[in-house]
């Protein structure tokens, strides 16, 4: 049986590509192994969103080729949004590849490896914005944590953004569709789903003209009992009254929303086509917090964007200072060819980008260790992760922290402690960004 190694980069959003691709192998006879150093056939599913992850993406290429030379791989298969994004360009300049995938390709997986296994090159390109969306899938988290994505694309055109170039317009899944595959995660033993798309909260207005995250949520907690249901993605100017009376009375959607605000300058906001202004932001948050007790609000903001002067940044800060985002993330501003802030004026120095990152993430870590400090004697409810043998302590997450880009909760326990068990935890003392505790017994 042929062995097949992954390798997938970027996003969850990807990540859930690469699940039903691994879901599609399987099904067609193919062996999958962790250890990439087995396989015949390496399948790389690229990031396209940035100049870093397009590195990242042609250097695992690159680091393939080199099993291709010493080890057993035989063939080397990329798929998604580099691939898509310079479809007609990978196979020229990446020669050692020898099959590429669209993003609307993914059902072609198994097609492509038995091709390049008659020692034949392959390539798909399927239309983007009529291919299937969702399907079966081999979760690759925890068993107890997946991604459950409920749209593809996006209708926003930010100017910075390569997403619409890359993944086409929105297009969202039926809501039967995804509480049928929510019932499917629950009967695999997933205690917490973590909705995803690049929008999150426009899920539903290309199918049912209105904005339905709410309605999805509802559809979902009536159809399962998954304990946790996380939202990603959520965009400030979309949050609806009916979401933020779901997310205050829905006792199984977690007191959490992820926001990316990008800035909170009205200049920057416009330039980068960013729907709302500073106000809108501002209200948004208030409107939350002033209806939803104990939320957990997160963010992500970008820096060194064309045009932002120094005034831009210190309002950016001072907002940071201002709301205490629970959690945050930046990244600094990267020109994206195609994209219309390429081309715009006043495009900024890289050693400035860097650091203007540098104070922002130094003035969040001083709000993020105020906040940790007063959680010490407090219980709070975690879903355990694992255990690590080198520590010889447990960990896990809090409902304020989603998987992969927030901290972690480490606790003691006199009691073994299985991978997705609830426990309650006294937090004795606080980290940078993580927690750490005593099981209550």
């Amino acid at each position: 049986m042929t062995k097949i190694g992954f390798i997938s980069l970027g996003c969850s959003k990807n990540l859930v590509d690469t699940e039903v691709m691994l879901y599609n192998l399987h099904s067609a006879g193919y062996e999958i192994t962790p250890n990439e150093e087995e396989a015949e056939i390496i399948v790389i599913n690229t990031c396209g969103f940035i100049e870093s992850a397009k590195q990242e993406s042609i250097e695992n290429i690159l680091d393939a080729e080199e099993l291709k030379k010493w080890g057993k791989c035989r063939h080397i298969i990329a798929t998604g949004c580099l691939v898509e994004r310079y479809k007609d360009e990978v196979m020229e300049l990446l020669p050692e590849v020898d099959a590429v995938l669209g993003v609307g390709s993914l059902a072609d997986i198994a097609e492509a490896a038995d091709a390049v296994m008659r020692g034949e090159k392959y390539s798909s390109f399927r239309d983007k914005e009529t291919c299937k969306l969702g399907g079966d899938r081999i979760v690759t988290t925890e068993p107890h944590t997946a991604y459950l994505k409920i749209a593809e694309g996006c209708d926003n055109k930010c100017t910075y953004c390569a997403i619409p170039l890359i993944r086409g317009r929105l297009r969202s899944r039926p809501i039967e569709d995804i509480v049928k595959e929510a019932q499917d995660l629950e009967s695999m033993g997933v205690k917490e789903i973590n909705l995803i798309a690049q929008d999150t909260t426009r899920y539903g207005l290309d199918l049912y003209g209105e904005y339905s995250l709410a309605r999805l949520v509802r559809a979902i907690t009536d159809g399962t009992d998954i304990p946790w249901i996380r939202l990603l993605y959520c965009y400030p100017d979309k949050i609806t009254d009916e979401l933020v009376e779901e997310l205050r009375d829905n006792p199984r959607l977690l007191k959490y929303m992820d926001i990316p605000v990008q800035h909170i300058s009205d200049s920057v906001l416009r330039r980068m086509n960013r729907h709302g202004d500073g106000a809108t932001i501002r209200s948004a948050i208030k409107r939350l917090r002033d209806n939803v007790p104990g939320l957990t609000l997160r963010t992500t903001a970008m820096v060194g964007f064309p045009g932002e002067s120094d005034e831009d940044f210190t309002e950016l800060c001072e907002f940071v200072k201002e709301i205490g985002f629970d959690r945050f993330g930046a990244f600094t501003f990267s020109s994206e060819e195609g994209t219309a802030a390429a081309e715009l004026d006043g495009q900024i120095d890289e050693q400035i980008k860097q650091d203007r990152y540098d104070i922002l993430m130094q003035t969040q870590l001083l709000i993020t260790e105020e906040k940790n400090e007063e959680k010490i004697g407090i219980t709070v409810r975690v879903l355990c992760d694992g255990y690590d043998t080198v520590a010889e302590i447990y960990y896990g997450r809090s409902e304020a922290d989603a998987p992969d880009v927030d901290g972690r909760v480490y606790f003691k326990s006199k009691r073994r402690i299985n991978p997705g068990a609830f426990v309650d935890v006294k937090i004795t003392e606080a980290l940078d960004y993580d927690l750490v505790g005593e099981v209550l017994v």
